[in-house]
């Protein structure tokens, strides 16, 4: 499956070609770097493993240090893998928004919003206990029981009670590439995709790649060599 990891910017309006109006979030994604590739015979299966946005080296730990050295590329902020890849890349190569199409149904995946402690009306939409006139002053959002008399006596697990809300890995599949701005790094995609702005997302999809992968400068300095 192919990918790329991105952050998020926002949302907008995209009118098509018929005229319709489409609401789509601007996703902003690669240039990734290949910063390590792994195979049956060392790891046991095959992936890349790709790394987005430049990180200090005052935030590297001594050990990832090493891993980027080793690599011949700068510290990232974010690495991800991705198994079988459909492209043949090596690493220090580069992987752009152009392994997208337009039209191309992919898989968002984010970490949603946090939204702290929340009570049962809003984390699961109960309704409340109602019949407020009939001295409820303060029982209008609670609840309710949650006991089960005295057998079993116990509250069992899994009920749906207050609790902390949001800030969980969320995956949406079925989104469709609305337009792919390669100038910009841009993709719009129809829909909503988890996450608040700036916070970092991954497209995959299962789709061959749609154009061929721009290689970075590095690669290219160490096949000439080569």
């Amino acid at each position: 499956m192919k990918g790329i990891i991105g952050k998020k910017v926002g949302m907008t309006s995209y009118f098509a070609e018929d005229g319709r109006q489409h609401n789509c979030t601007v996703v902003e994604v690669g240039p990734c770097v290949v910063v390590q590739k792994k195979d049956e015979a060392t790891d046991g299966y095959i992936a890349l493993q790709l790394g987005y946005g430049e990180a200090k080296d005052k935030h590297t730990t001594r050990p990832m240090a090493g891993h980027y050295k080793k690599a011949g590329v700068t510290a990232r902020r974010k690495l991800v893998e991705f198994r079988n890849f459909p492209a043949d890349l090596q690493v220090g190569d580069e992987v752009r928004v152009e392994i997208f199409a337009e039209g191309e149904s992919v898989i968002v995946t984010g970490t949603s919003k946090g939204k702290g402690f929340q009570g049962v009306v809003k984390r699961h939409g109960f309704s409340g206990v109602g019949m407020r006139t009939h001295g409820q002053h303060n029982r209008g959002r609670a609840p309710g029981s949650i006991g089960a008399s005295s057998f079993p006596a116990k509250v069992f697990k899994g009920m749906r009670m207050g609790g902390q809300m949001g800030d969980v890995n969320i995956q949406i599949k079925g989104l469709t590439v609305m337009k792919v701005l390669a100038d910009k790094n841009l993709l719009l995609i129809k829909g909503s995709v988890p996450g608040a702005k700036g916070s970092f997302v991954v497209v995959e999809s299962k789709a061959p790649v749609a154009q061929p992968v721009v290689v970075a400068e590095n690669a290219e300095a160490q096949s000439a060599e080569a």
